[in-house]
C-alpha cells in the first residue's frame, strides 16, 4: 500500500515499519499446572501486512548524536523559556489547526507544529521519541526517534496486557482451591485447612470495593461444608509463583504500595493502609490503626506529637521494614490533632492473605487455634516476600491426598485489565506476567512470563532489538521499548477479536483513570484512549485518537531525561493529542 506523500520541507529518511493490519486469532490458553513447557505463541495476523515508511525530521548540523532533529516551524516559534514560554509555544503551535479542513498543507503544519513543541529550549537536554501512524491507510503522520529505545515506565503494561489478552483470553478466571489434610468429624476439621492459590489478584478494595468480600465468601463455603472448628492451621499449598515477587525494582520502592511484591496468594493488591492519629498534647505518641486487616502488618510506631511553632519543621512520618521481627517501623512527627495515612507494602503477601481468611472465618463463627497462621520462618527474606515456609502446608501423609472442598473463582481477565490499565496498577501487571508463565509453560515465574511475552512479540514480527523486558509493570528501570514497538503492538491488538476488552480498559482523556484531569476542554477529551507512564525522568503516553474525519490513529510519545517540571512534558503530549483530534486527513 502506498504511503501518503510527506513534505516537511526537509530530507526524509525512510525506516521500514511492519504494521500488522489483519485480524488476529487470540490464543486463549487455560492450561493447568501440568502443561508442556514449550512456548508456542499465537499466530501473527493472517491477512495483509503493510510496510509503512517512518518520516523522520531532518537533523540540523549538530555534532551531538542524541540531539532531537529539528525542522523550521512556521507560526510556532519555540523561543520562550520557562513555563510561560512553553505555554506560548503550545498556543502558537495549535493555532493553525481547525477541524473540518483538509489539505496537504494541514499535515505539513501539523508536523511543523509538533517539531516546534519538541524543540522548545526547555527540552534541549530531553530525549523525545514520537511515532504517529494511520494504520488503515498505511500512513506515517509523524516520526522522531521511533526506533530508539526509551525507558517506557507504565507503557510496559501495554505489552503485558496485549500478550495476556492474546494468550489467555478475556474470559480467563483465576481459581483458588480450598482443601484439607484431615477429616471432618461432627463439625471439627482434624487437620490443616490448605489454600492453593494461582495468583488471583481481585481480592482487593480496588476491585471489590471491600477486599474481604471473597474472604467472607470462602468462609461461608467452609460453613456450608459443615466445618465449625479447625484444630490445625490455615496454610498455603503449592508454590505457583516461585522466586521473588518483585521485578528488578529500586530498593526504596519495596515498602511502597506501588512496589509491593506479588504471590500466588495475594490480598488487597499487596498493601495496607496505616493511619496515624496524633495526640492532642505536645510530646504524646500517635496511635495507629491498619486496614483492611486490623492486626497485620504489625506496626512499631515512634511518631511524636510536636507543635508546628516549636522549633524546626516537622519530620514527616517515614516507613522502614524491620526484617528481624517482620514488622513495619514508622518514625516521624505530627502536629497535635493531625491524622495521616501511609500506604505500605505487606511484609509477606501469603501471610496477609491467610490472616484475612482467618479473620473471615472467625467472623463467621468458625473456631480456630490461637495462632492459626504462623509468621515466616526466614525473617531476612520477608522483605522480598519469599519467606513463606510457615504458611505452606507440609506434604500430606502417604496415602492421604488433599481433599478439595471447593474452588473460589475470580472475575474474568477483562475486568483485571481495566483494573490494571486505567489506574496503572503495577501489581496486577506483575501477576499477569507470572500467570502467562504459569498457564503457558507451567512455571509461574517472572522469567517464564518474560519468555512468553518475548515469544509473542517475535511472532508478531517485532525486532528483538526494539525492546528489553525486565518486569510486567514498567516500574523497573531496566525496561526499554521503542515507540515503534508500542505502535505496532497497539495496531496488532486492535485487530484482535477481544480488542474491545483492551480498548475499554484504557484511560479516557478528561474522563477517568490516569487521564481523568488531562486534556479537559480540548478535542482530545472523551476521545483519546491511552496508557500513561511515569517514573523519575520518564513520561509516556501511547494509545489511540480519532481524527475529526473519523480516522483512528495510533501514537506513542515517550520522553526521557528531562529536567523541566513534569507538567511541561505532559502539556506537549496533551497538545499533540488535541491537534490530532482536530486533524482532517481526507481521502488517502
Amino acid at each position: 500500500m502506498t504511503a501518503r506523500r510527506r513534505d516537511l520541507g526537509a530530507p526524509i529518511a525512510s525506516v521500514a515499519l511492519r504494521v500488522a493490519v489483519g485480524a488476529l486469532t487470540a490464543a486463549c490458553s487455560h492450561a493447568g499446572p501440568n502443561v508442556s513447557s514449550a512456548v508456542t505463541p499465537a499466530p501473527p495476523p493472517s491477512s495483509v501486512v503493510a510496510t509503512v515508511s517512518s518520516a523522520s525530521a531532518a537533523a540540523p548540523a549538530n555534532p551531538a548524536p542524541s540531539a532531537p532533529s529539528t525542522v523550521a516551524a512556521t507560526g510556532a516559534a519555540a523561543t520562550g523559556t520557562g513555563a510561560t514560554g512553553t505555554a506560548a509555544s503550545l498556543a502558537a503551535a495549535s493555532a493553525p489547526l481547525s477541524p473540518g479542513v483538509s489539505s496537504p498543507d494541514s499535515r505539513v503544519r501539523l508536523r511543523a507544529s509538533i517539531d516546534s513543541l519538541l524543540d522548545n529550549p526547555r527540552f534541549r537536554n530531553a530525549f523525545w521519541g514520537v511515532l504517529i501512524v494511520d494504520p488503515v491507510h498505511g500512513d506515517t503522520i509523524f516520526a522522531r526517534n521511533a526506533d530508539k529505545l526509551f525507558l517506557p515506565a507504565s507503557n510496559m503494561k501495554i505489552l503485558t496486557g496485549s500478550v495476556a489478552l492474546t494468550r489467555l483470553g478475556p474470559d480467563l478466571r483465576f481459581r483458588t482451591i480450598f482443601a484439607t489434610t484431615g477429616h471432618v468429624t461432627q463439625g471439627v476439621l482434624e487437620g490443616d485447612l490448605v489454600v492453593v492459590g494461582r495468583g488471583d489478584p481481585t481480592a482487593s478494595d480496588h476491585m471489590m470495593r471491600d477486599a474481604m468480600i471473597p474472604m467472607r465468601a470462602a468462609a461461608d463455603s467452609i460453613l456450608a461444608h459443615g466445618i465449625r472448628r479447625i484444630t490445625g492451621r490455615i496454610v498455603s499449598g503449592g508454590d505457583a509463583f516461585p522466586g521473588y515477587g518483585v521485578g528488578g525494582w529500586d530498593w526504596d520502592d519495596l515498602t511502597e504500595d506501588y512496589g509491593a511484591g506479588v504471590d500466588e496468594l495475594f490480598f488487597n493488591e499487596g498493601f495496607a493502609a496505616i493511619t496515624l492519629h496524633a495526640s492532642k498534647h505536645q510530646g504524646g505518641l500517635a496511635t495507629v490503626s491498619t486496614a483492611p486487616l486490623a492486626d497485620y502488618p504489625p506496626v512499631q510506631a515512634h511518631v511524636t506529637t510536636v507543635s508546628r511553632s516549636a522549633g524546626p519543621p516537622l519530620t514527616q512520618p517515614a516507613v522502614a521494614f524491620d526484617p528481624a521481627h517482620g514488622a513495619v517501623d514508622i518514625e516521624g512527627m505530627l502536629a497535635p490533632g493531625d491524622t495521616t495515612t501511609l500506604f505500605v507494602a505487606y511484609p509477606d503477601q501469603t501471610v496477609a492473605y491467610l490472616r484475612a481468611f482467618a479473620d473471615a472465618l472467625r467472623a463467621s463463627g468458625v473456631a480456630l487455634a490461637p495462632q492459626p497462621v504462623g509468621p515466616p520462618q526466614d525473617p531476612a527474606a520477608t522483605l522480598l516476600s519469599s519467606a513463606r515456609a510457615a504458611g505452606h502446608a507440609p506434604p500430606p501423609p502417604a496415602g492421604r491426598p488433599l481433599d478439595t472442598l471447593f474452588t473460589l473463582t475470580s472475575p474474568p481477565l477483562r475486568d483485571v485489565l481495566a483494573a490494571m490499565l486505567k489506574p496503572s496498577q503495577n501489581q496486577l501487571a506483575e501477576v499477569l506476567l507470572r500467570t502467562l508463565g504459569l498457564e503457558i509453560t507451567g512455571v509461574g515465574s517472572a522469567d517464564s512470563g518474560r519468555r512468553v511475552v518475548e515469544s509473542q512479540l517475535s511472532a508478531w514480527g517485532l525486532p528483538p532489538d526494539e525492546y528489553v523486558i525486565r518486569d510486567g509493570s514498567g516500574l523497573s528501570r531496566h525496561d526499554y521499548v521503542a515507540p515503534s514497538t508500542l505502535v505496532r503492538v497497539l495496531t496488532i491488538i486492535s485487530h484482535d477479536t477481544a480488542f474491545s476488552a483492551f480498548y475499554d480498559a484504557l484511560p479516557i482523556a478528561g474522563v477517568d483513570g490516569t487521564l481523568e484531569t488531562r486534556m479537559r476542554g480540548t478535542a482530545a477529551a472523551g476521545n483519546v484512549r491511552a496508557k500513561t507512564g511515569f517514573v523519575d525522568r520518564a513520561r509516556s503516553l501511547s494509545g489511540y485518537v480519532t481524527t475529526a474525519d473519523g480516522t483512528r490513529l495510533v501514537f506513542s510519545m515517550l520522553c526521557n531525561n528531562w529536567t523541566t517540571p513534569v507538567r511541561e512534558v505532559e502539556q506537549v503530549q496533551d497538545e499533540i493529542a488535541a491537534q490530532l483530534a482536530l486533524l482532517n486527513l481526507g481521502p488517502p
